[in-house]
């Protein structure tokens, strides 16, 4: 079972890869840097979510500054997978075709793909915040994982399960701190030159609107 899904992964790998080839040198640039570009705007969404959750209470507040945190975990746990297995890369292992990225030398294996591991925990971690920027996230996180079929560095399974370990990682380990972390943003709010950086003035100390919210309310997820 395992060979045929792997099969069936490598032979579409390769239609993309074949198709990345005929395409317009810029197009081409544009991917290759795009590949690595694209998480940068996962920072940029952390930045936002964090600004947001200022108004909405402690819990959210501190779920939003632990999803970097979060994001690094999952990065840690699917580098770890990736040294069980010890794929080669598709550009290592079909040497027929030309790829759009630099091949990595043999050491650096492909499944999982670490790239949608990042963006699959990024996309969650925000998603726990910032309910409304669920299908914005969730699409940008798929975009990152196929370009990195598209430039010839990982077949579509490595980007399937490191989108899956990745949001499932990034999920666990923040709903787990939920509290701690919650308690934390109190505590630290207590403090002048600190509190403009976890709430506003009319912020909630608790996030009881999002937790338990009453008929008409404005939850603002």
């Amino acid at each position: 079972m395992i060979s045929e899904i792997f099969a069936v992964s490598a032979s579409w790998s390769r239609s993309v890869i074949e198709f990345a080839d005929g395409l317009d040198p810029w197009v081409q640039t544009v991917a290759e840097f795009g590949t690595d570009l694209l998480l940068v705007a996962f920072a940029v969404l952390f930045l936002a979510a964090w600004w947001r959750a200022r108004s909405l209470g402690s819990r959210t507040v501190g779920l939003a500054l632990f999803a970097p945190a979060a994001t690094i975990i999952a990065y840690m746990v699917s580098r770890t997978i990736k040294a069980f297995f010890e794929q080669l890369r598709p550009c290592q292992a079909m040497t027929d075709l030309n790829t759009i990225a630099t091949c990595d030398p043999i050491g650096d294996w492909s499944f999982p793909s670490n790239h949608a591991a990042i963006a699959g925990a990024a996309a969650a971690a925000i998603i726990i915040t910032w309910h409304r920027m669920a299908l914005p996230v969730a699409v940008l996180a798929v975009i990152e994982a196929f370009s990195r079929v598209l430039v010839g560095a990982h077949y579509p399974h490595d980007v399937t399960v490191g989108l899956v370990i990745g949001a499932t990682v990034a999920t666990l380990v923040s709903l787990a701190l939920a509290r701690p972390l919650t308690a934390t943003v109190d505590r630290l709010s207590e403090f002048d030159r600190l509190r403009p950086l976890l709430r506003t003035e009319d912020a909630p100390r608790s996030d009881a609107r999002a937790e338990s919210p009453t008929p008409g309310s404005d939850t603002r997820v």
